[in-house]
């Protein structure tokens, strides 16, 4: 019955997606990207080969990417000559990252189905896979099991509420069977698995992220002049990630705070979400006319507004104080580490319980759950103003970070000992 229902929503998906192509650019976007995926597959990687392995990894979207890379990148170092598949399921993940230079093919991952995944898999013909945290589509994991492909699971983590753990959880349950090897971030983790019989091929490796940010911490480049000029002398609050309902909340606090910069890096950059900021803060500059302060309404403006991706994890280096968007939404929090990697308190909305990493810092006193515009500004002022919290919430914060790495050495020196990667 389970697996009727299974089929049921990815066909009325798959329909709905099509559908919505009609209207919605990311559903044209998603439909689009699967239409001719054989063809493609055979464009970029010519006929399968014995001689070079391939490694296939998968993420939902861009933050599973952005989990998976440190470990996808150090398996291109260790074997160069060995061919890298990454797909996605969502468009905000595949288009920011469809030039990634480190895939031989970057691609969406069509939608699942028995027929669809066991061509997919003769196309690509894997070596060893790479599954990142979340999102099992049930035939894909089945015909890797049934091909005997070794599967790993990267930075998995794993909640009661999840259907694995569930009465009507059997055809769940044959889906972690498919993996090799789970690589979970907590012991909490651990502990579920072991509630379902599963306990000898897990081990708790942590979050691949943290070796991600500090990777890109400890190769900070400078952004351009003008905007270091911008900050230049003056408390800075970075806001990453935003959503409406956070940029609502930062509005009073940025027209009250004359002396101080505010760089809002929205989680979209559409033209009509950049133009929704500017109403939201008119006297606003974006980041495409700093280099001419003169094309901005309002030169000599405290706000600038980023309309262009790619640079938040940079962006956070230059703030006093930050703010991570999505956490007035349901899905929570978006990534706080990209932030506390350079020693910076970070704040943001109610939803973040489900994100260890955010329990874990705020319990520390490095992160400051706000649920309302009047907390925030009362969060803000007090980190502005107090020197000793400032410098304490900084400390605890990289000092955090950084003693969280490790989880990319310990999955390399599996898929080493294990030798998952040799002829």
């Amino acid at each position: 019955m389970t697996l009727i229902l299974y089929n049921i929503f990815c066909f009325l998906y798959a329909a709905g997606a099509k559908l919505a192509s009609l209207w919605a650019p990311k559903a044209k976007a998603w439909v689009k990207g699967r239409d001719n995926w054989e063809v493609t597959i055979k464009q970029k990687l010519g006929s399968p080969s014995v001689a070079h392995k391939l490694v296939w990894m998968h993420c939902a979207s861009l933050g599973e990417f952005e989990q998976g890379r440190p470990l996808l990148e150090a398996i291109r170092s260790g074997y160069p000559q060995h061919k890298i598949v990454v797909t996605f399921f969502s468009p905000s993940g595949y288009e920011i990252r469809k030039n990634y230079t480190g895939a031989d093919l970057v691609m969406y991952l069509p939608m699942d189905g028995p027929a669809t995944a066991a061509r997919f898999i003769d196309a690509i013909q894997p070596s060893l896979v790479l599954w990142v945290k979340y999102e099992y589509w049930y035939y894909y994991l089945l015909q890797l099991k049934q091909r005997q492909i070794p599967l790993l699971l990267v930075s998995g983590i794993f909640r009661p509420a999840q259907p694995f753990f569930k009465w009507y959880g059997a055809m769940w349950k044959k889906i972690l069977s498919a993996f090799d090897h789970f690589f979970v971030q907590t012991d909490r983790s651990v502990a579920l698995l072991q509630q379902i019989g599963i306990s000898s091929n897990v081990s708790i490796a942590g979050d691949t992220r943290f070796d991600r940010v500090t990777s890109i911490a400890n190769n900070w480049e400078s952004l351009a002049e003008p905007l270091e000029q911008f900050c230049q002398d003056h408390p800075v609050l970075v806001a990453g990630s935003t959503w409406e309902e956070d940029e609502a909340d930062l509005i009073h606090f940025a027209r009250s705070n004359a002396n101080k910069r505010f760089i809002i890096a929205p989680h979209e950059i559409s033209k009509e979400r950049i133009a929704d900021l500017q109403e939201e803060f008119p006297e606003a500059c974006l980041y495409s006319e700093l280099t001419n302060r003169q094309l901005c309404k309002v030169p000599h403006s405290n706000v600038l507004i980023i309309d262009n991706i790619g640079m938040l994890s940079r962006l956070y280096k230059y703030a006093t104080v930050t703010y991570v968007g999505g956490g007035f939404n349901q899905s929570g929090i978006h990534n706080i580490l990209e932030a506390a990697v350079y020693g910076k308190p970070v704040v943001f909305g109610p939803v973040y319980e489900k994100f260890a990493e955010a329990r874990d810092l705020v319990a520390a006193g490095a992160a400051f759950p706000i649920s309302n515009a009047l907390e925030l500004e009362e969060r803000l002022s007090k980190l502005f103003s107090d020197e000793d919290l400032l410098e304490n919430s900084s400390r605890i914060a990289r000092e955090y970070v950084y003693g969280k790495q490790g989880a990319t050495a310990m999955i390399m020196d599996h898929i080493q000992r294990k030798r998952l990667l040799i002829n």
